[in-house]
């Protein structure tokens, strides 16, 4: 098949490329000229494992086109993706007018019936009004032609993305057909069609309305998010009674009905997805007036896990300490820097008269707009610790996971070890002469 996804960021690039690795010819669309001079280079703008790699395949395989030009793209193609932003708008809302000019551009622009496709992530009742801005656009052309729209949100964690999009839990497609039922079966078997190189393999694609798709993306964030606050509520009180996170969850994941994972304890989440979906499903609900009290603690209890841990480090620091900083990136395996805790918590470490050398495997280039300017980098993880008062951990990148820690207290002035992640086992931090100050232990 081919389809043109318009949105080169996050989404929008993986999908591109995971889609021509899929043997399908792809047009990716952006408004930003020189990022699209850069992938046409086959460099990625984003750090995700795998991608570059597929980039260079889908170019030199010719599959993958990249242009500025939508209209130009829309007589070839039979799927437009919509994989734009929808950044937080006023009151936390969606912002969705990206979106819309997307519809509207197709809408306007095309000689033939395709499918209008919602990659992005929207709130429940989107598909409806771009569906209707189409039909409104073709009516005043007079087409006889339709376009109808679909929900297929994504489902991928950073780091993991390629995996995610070539060997997905689930493929899910929101398809409503009130105006033209004969709409249906087509839109289904095109959908299908595309994604068959998935399917073979025994991953369930599944089809229900457009509005259940669309909750289905906010609800999946939204209860990953709650079960993230869930195990970060318990760490004080673990704290309290002498009780260990690490083996609370570890006796609440072995539940099957539960599960370890988004069990593990520290300083909560961040990045593109978590933060901007909760706050947007209570949004949502807001306009429909509807609270979801279960949701609204989730927040509150991301922001105080992270504010807490803010505290225990200014409680134990000397004056005007030295302290370094592992990780900056959201989680590891991203350069992503939204929504990332590491902000605050150096901002705070500043704001208190301390000093703050960072290192971040990959993520310090987009880190260094963000945070003071008198943050100093490093080019390796021993670099930054040389003289410090104090380490803090804040991403759970797997090469501070293996660090001689013997050797680590050897390089620091100081002997403080806060782990904002709980990736070391607290006896062994005392063991090599190091004081642990963790989350829940």
């Amino acid at each position: 098949m081919t389809i043109a996804v318009v949105g080169t960021g996050y989404v929008g690039l993986v999908s591109a490329a995971c889609f021509a690795e899929l043997g399908h010819t792809v047009h990716g669309i952006d408004i930003d000229a020189e990022k699209i001079a850069m992938l046409r280079q086959g460099r990625s703008p984003i750090y995700e494992p795998g991608l570059e790699e597929l980039l260079r395949k889908g170019l030199q395989s010719k599959r993958l086109i990249f242009t500025t030009d939508l209209p130009a793209a829309l007589p070839h193609v039979s799927i437009v993706f919509s994989a734009v932003a929808t950044p937080p708008g006023e009151g936390y809302r969606a912002d969705l007018r990206a979106v819309f000019s997307v519809a509207e551009t197709v809408a306007r622009h095309a000689n033939q019936s395709l499918l209008f496709v919602n990659k992005s992530t929207v709130p429940v009742g989107t598909g409806k009004q771009c569906e209707e801005k189409i039909a409104a656009i073709l009516r005043e052309r007079g087409c006889a032609f339709t376009i109808p729209v679909i929900s297929n949100p994504e489902f991928l964690r950073e780091g993991l993305a390629v995996t995610d999009t070539m060997a997905p839990d689930r493929i899910i497609v929101g398809i409503n057909g009130d105006d033209a039922k004969s709409q249906q079966p087509q839109a289904k078997s095109q959908m299908e069609e595309l994604y068959r190189p998935i399917t073979r393999i025994g991953r369930p694609l599944v089809f229900m309305n457009r509005e259940s798709a669309e909750i289905v993306k906010y609800a999946a964030n939204a209860f990953l998010a709650t079960k993230i606050s869930f195990i970060n509520m318990l760490t004080e009180f673990c704290e309290q009674t002498g009780a260990s996170i690490r083996d609370v969850s570890t006796g609440l994941g072995l539940d099957e009905r539960i599960g370890p994972r988004f069990l593990h304890a520290g300083i909560g989440y961040g990045g593109s997805c978590f933060p901007k979906d909760v706050k947007a499903l209570l949004a949502t609900a807001g306009q429909h007036g509807l609270r979801f009290p279960i949701v609204e603690a989730t927040d509150q209890i991301n922001t105080a896990q992270r504010q807490r841990f803010i505290e225990k480090i200014l409680s134990r620091l000397p004056a005007r300490a030295h302290i370094a900083v592992w990780g900056l990136a959201f989680k590891p395996k991203t350069d992503d820097m939204r929504e990332a805790p590491s902000i605050d918590i150096i901002r705070a470490l500043i704001d208190a008269r301390h000093t703050v050398t960072a290192y971040d495997p990959v993520a310090a280039e987009r880190a260094k707009p963000l945070l003071p300017e008198s943050v100093a980098y490093a080019y390796t993880p021993m670099d930054a610790v040389r003289d410090a008062d104090a380490l803090v951990v804040l991403t759970e990148w797997d090469e501070f996971r293996g660090v001689d820690l013997i050797t680590l207290k050897k390089g620091m002035k100081g002997d403080l070890l806060f782990d904002g992640r709980n990736i070391y086992e607290p006896e062994e931090v005392k063991c090599a002469g190091l004081d642990y100050i963790g989350l829940g232990c």
